[in-house]
């Protein structure tokens, strides 16, 4: 680890937040207090905008559309860059805040307070941006695909987890329903005249895992049953199963999801069963914009934090940030709060604790010391934006397009 000091100026952030502290653990365990799934975030969207609005900052509320979406605006000085910090607050269905978004959302909220308190002349436009249903329902996908994020110059959020890392990536992910329709019959006494949708799921189970062996490493696919039958003794007429495909890119993600699908509309047809794909939103490859990553790691590092390497092989998820970063320079570090791996519940225990509001307190001032950053150093500002562009061109050459 370099080691370096924080500057007087970053000094009087990290007071601003230290200042907010006691404010800002009371709305992160209210919000894990009170888990709330994507797209029903109802009271987390209102603490956290709330709690921008009456400082100053001008909210919108339902933005893109989304009734749980918020954009709250503050500009210090005209002229600068407009930066957007994203906060999530979705829970995960049985587990609660197994992801922590409880302290995503509040650590942005606390950096952008203490940027207006610390600095009320900033030359920037801070944008906290209430990005919902990150779980699986792609508010962020949604929210690119309606233009929000396109007049940022760049975008940053912190995620808690066992590691303090700044360069993880995330694969690019597509979540499919798979519907399969059979004919009920009852199952002892005329089971020849019944098709089992059932056995249509069970079979692209095994389908779908004689596949894995032609595949690359990267690729991780991975379903649930969501109904397999009514009854024992009837012949299921309908099953579902809920999946998800994963890939380096969007790219090879679709060569593995026509595989997938090919497999999974076979063996519906090999039980005498009909089945219908219903595709969601696809989640974009994460492109880590490593000029800013080092900035928010040279923030860390001043405050005395250990910064990891993300993991030779395996150890990514996915996230629809990935979408944001691929149209404005964008960052997903990781501060470390304990031990537990995400979505367990012993992860929902530790972003309660009192680790876990230490790690949202550093979250909090490493945004806003990178926001500060980009404010006043235009020329770490014009790195950022020559990666980016550079991304851009190579990834135009190579005929990749956005999706």
């Amino acid at each position: 680890m370099n080691k370096q000091v924080l500057s007087a100026n970053k000094q009087l952030i990290a007071s601003a937040v230290d200042t907010r502290k006691d404010e800002l653990r009371e709305l992160a365990l209210n919000i894990h207090a009170h888990p709330e799934l994507g797209y029903q975030e109802f009271k987390a969207s209102t603490w956290l905008s709330d709690c921008l609005e009456k400082d100053g900052f001008i909210v919108e509320r339902g933005t893109a559309g989304l009734e749980t979406a918020f954009s709250a605006v503050w500009e210090g000085k005209p002229g600068g860059p407009t930066l957007g910090i994203l906060a999530e607050y979705d829970a995960l269905p049985g587990l609660g805040h197994a992801c922590g978004h409880n302290l995503i959302g509040t650590s942005s909220v606390g950096a952008a307070l203490a940027l207006k308190d610390a600095f009320p002349e900033l030359p920037a436009k801070i944008q906290v941006l209430g990005t919902p249903a990150e779980e699986g329902l792609g508010g962020k996908v949604i929210m690119c695909e309606e233009g929000v994020f396109d007049d940022l110059d760049a975008a940053m959020m912190c995620h808690p987890k066992n590691q303090t890392m700044v360069l993880r990536g995330g694969l690019a992910r597509v979540s499919a329903t798979f519907k399969f329709f059979g004919k009920e019959s009852h199952a002892a006494s005329a089971p020849e005249k019944g098709i089992s949708a059932l056995d249509a799921v069970i079979q692209s189970f095994h389908a779908i895992n004689s596949l894995r062996q032609f595949f690359t490493d990267d690729v991780r696919i991975h379903g649930v049953i969501t109904k397999g039958g009514d009854a024992a003794n009837i012949v299921p007429g309908y099953s579902e199963a809920q999946f998800l495909i994963r890939s380096n890119t969007r790219t090879m993600l679709e060569e593995v999801k026509e595989k997938v699908y090919a497999a999974v509309r076979q063996s519906a047809a090999s039980v005498g069963a009909k089945c219908e794909i219903d595709e969601h939103l696809v989640y974009a490859e994460r492109n880590t914009n490593v000029s800013l990553a080092m900035l928010f790691k040279e923030n860390l590092e001043a405050m005395g934090i250990a910064v990891q390497a993300p993991p030779a092989q395996g150890g990514i998820g996915s996230s629809d940030i990935g979408n944001v970063s691929q149209i404005v320079p964008t960052i997903h570090p990781y501060v470390k709060i304990g031990e537990a791996t995400n979505h367990t519940h012993e992860f929902t225990e530790e972003t309660k604790s009192e680790g876990g509001i230490a790690g949202m307190i550093q979250a909090a001032k490493a945004l806003a010391m990178t926001a500060y950053d980009l404010s006043v150093q235009p020329e770490a500002l014009q790195q950022v934006k020559d990666e980016f562009k550079k991304w851009e061109e190579e990834k135009n050459d190579k005929g990749v397009v956005n999706q």
